[in-house]
């Protein structure tokens, strides 16, 4: 069956509606209306009805979870809407943004707060001028067609969401049967981890993409203090710091005549080199 309507609850928008309607504006390109939801709505499986109605019926199109106990485990429509389309293990695993989106809709931003172990105003410091604009446009709005500018923007968000989570186990497949993990001797007590994920054909839009979550997956994000990658603008390699290591100083190789960038904070480099062991003596250089 075919969905003719995405229907969420007037008022107040928030991130886990917003971004449960993008998904399905994706999955589905209905339109979407803001009001509260008829039986005749909660009924037809044609509509999917999203943070609103008192149920979870994924079956019938219904995905809200404000009548759950209040001590179930923090849980949004977002979560659930991830859930039916089998997306939510690897959301949990590779969004870290994720399980703070559904705190803070169930617990709001004191118990999201003490959960993350900081001071309460510390949340509506992370709030950008794009999350106020955003979810008040599409509060205000009460129906969103396709064309128009929020819905499509809107349909980005859903795209990219799915685009990343279903492409992101075959990045990591791929990450698996190509990377090197290298041990670099600094000196003869000394020694550090660098990820070498070499050139291939075809190169991916972003080389780095997903070298930090397969460093999660095999165990070594701890380990690792920087990361070798191909450089997209040019045939050499960008240079980085993984989890901002402080061992790892950039700075120290911005003089090499084949590296013709250094951050200025160290952070990142790159570089005309293409041979390993060339890559190494730099790697080596860099290390503090």
């Amino acid at each position: 069956m075919s969905i003719e309507l995405i229907l969420t609850h007037p008022g107040g928008a928030h991130k886990d509606d917003y971004l449960a309607c993008s998904l399905l504006v994706a999955q589905h390109g209905a339109p979407i209306e803001r009001r509260e939801p008829e039986q005749d709505d909660l009924d037809d499986s044609s509509v999917l009805v999203v943070d609103v109605g008192g149920e979870h019926e994924p079956d019938r199109g219904n995905f809200d979870h404000h009548q759950f106990p209040r001590d179930h485990d923090p849980i949004c429509a977002l979560s659930l809407v991830l859930q039916d389309l089998g997306l939510y293990e690897d959301a949990k695993m590779f969004c870290d943004w994720l399980e703070p989106a559904e705190w803070f809709d169930t617990r709001g931003a004191g118990g999201t707060a003490k959960w993350l172990g900081v001071d309460r105003d510390i949340m509506s410091k992370l709030n950008s001028p794009m999350d106020v604009t955003l979810l008040r446009r599409f509060a205000q709005a009460g129906r969103l067609n396709p064309g128009d500018l929020l819905y499509e923007m809107m349909r980005w968000v859903g795209e990219d969401l799915l685009d990343y989570l279903r492409t992101l186990r075959e990045r990591l497949t791929y990450i698996e049967e190509h990377a090197e993990l290298w041990t670099l001797e600094a000196n003869a007590e000394d020694s550090f981890k660098v990820l070498f994920m070499p050139r291939t054909s075809p190169l991916p839009d972003e080389p780095s993409m997903g070298l930090g979550r397969y460093l999660d997956s095999i165990g070594e994000a701890e380990d690792v203090a920087g990361l070798v990658y191909p450089d997209r603008r040019g045939s050499g390699y960008g240079l980085s710091r993984h989890n901002d290591h402080p061992r790892m100083e950039f700075t120290r190789i911005g003089a090499e005549d084949d590296v013709h960038f250094a951050h200025a904070r160290g952070f990142v480099a790159k570089t005309s080199a293409t041979e390993k062991e060339r890559l190494k003596e730099l790697l080596r250089a860099a290390w503090v």
